[in-house]
């Protein structure tokens, strides 16, 4: 009985930690200047950009899906059981490094792949911004020996070194649309990283830009499965990463 006791304890204990970090991290955020700033300017936009794509604001579940060729980052939204819906596109106005993943510090490489926000970070250099899960299991694998780098952010300004940056007013609302989701919800954010639109047209492309390296090339085709699934349903495929190839598995 007093294991048992002292297992709800633990449970109870941990229950009110978890809830003290969530108000401190709502605290936190929602206090920043440029929450506090973005939230005035860009609450009414958001709820009429929620409105018009027909998806509950705000939505249970996010997916950030960005194309580095094609200087695109979407919004799909939806309510966690069926299908999600594009609210918006956002234009990335800069970037650096060439098409491939991100392998090792200081290449300058956007990364390529599956990830999650992690951070929200209100008072970042570039106005506000959002971490990406860089490095992920799939790039300690596959990455070079030594650092890997990290500190990758959707970011506001048009300046970067690895990062996807869209301007100032389309993070601010962009901001607070995943703020909104984490802070009601807790849902895990995804964002999905390609090189360009893995469409017959874009491997082609990509085929031609790998041409002997066959790393490359493998490294693309892996990203296909997941690219199409969510073309066919609008939901991300779940994703596991092969702890001895580093490949993704559908």
């Amino acid at each position: 009985m007093g294991f048992r006791v002292g297992q709800l304890l633990a449970i109870a204990w941990g229950l009110v930690v978890a809830g003290a970090q969530e108000g401190d991290f709502s605290q936190h955020q929602n206090s920043a200047p440029r929450v506090q700033q973005a939230r005035t300017e860009k609450a009414q936009e958001v709820r009429a950009l929620f409105a018009k794509a027909q998806v509950a604001y705000p939505a249970r579940r996010l997916l950030l899906r960005a194309f580095k060729a094609d200087n695109q980052l979407e919004l799909w939204a939806g309510d966690g059981q069926g299908p999600l819906t594009l609210v918006t596109t956002y234009a990335i106005c800069a970037r650096s490094g060439s098409l491939g993943p991100k392998r090792m510090q200081g290449d300058g490489q956007v990364p390529e792949g599956f990830y999650v926000v992690d951070r929200f970070n209100p008072t970042s250099n570039f106005h506000l911004s959002l971490g990406v899960s860089y490095p992920n299991t799939s790039d300690r694998q596959l990455g070079r020996v030594g650092h890997l780098g990290g500190d990758i952010f959707i970011h506001g300004d048009c300046v970067t070194i690895g990062c996807i940056p869209i301007e100032t007013e389309p993070i601010k609302a962009l901001y607070l649309i995943a703020l909104d989701t984490k802070l009601t919800f807790g849902s895990t954010i995804a964002v999905q990283i390609f090189p360009t639109r893995m469409t017959a047209e874009g491997l082609q492309r990509l085929h031609n830009l790998a041409q002997e390296d066959t790393e490359l090339w493998a490294f693309w085709q892996n990203l296909v499965p997941g690219y199409t699934y969510f073309e066919e349903h609008h939901l991300p495929a779940p994703v596991v990463v092969d702890p001895k190839t580093g490949r993704y598995r559908w």
